[in-house]
């Protein structure tokens, strides 16, 4: 189970690297805000992941934590989208 876990998480690193690259060259500022939206959710899934592989689970208050700041951080992202016109 560890190496299947140990796996997983370093595909979801790259896979995060090849988010980050739409995040920076996005055509559109709606691309760049939903790539920062999934760059989010798999930091909370490899942060829960290394939780289960450490058997620690404070990680999992951390991960609660990181959701509400990357859920907050998406609403003040979205509106300064919608006033600037979507550029």
């Amino acid at each position: 189970m560890t190496k299947i876990l140990t796996f997983a998480i370093l595909f979801l690193s790259v896979t995060i690297m090849g988010c980050m690259y739409r995040a920076i060259k996005g055509p559109s500022a709606a691309d760049r805000l939903v790539a920062i939206n999934v760059i989010g959710t798999k930091t909370i899934i490899l942060i829960l992941m290394i939780s289960f592989l450490l058997k620690e689970t404070y990680f999992i208050d951390v991960a609660l934590v990181y959701a509400l700041i990357s859920f907050i951080a998406s609403v003040v992202i979205a509106n300064y989208i919608e006033k600037s016109g979507g550029k």
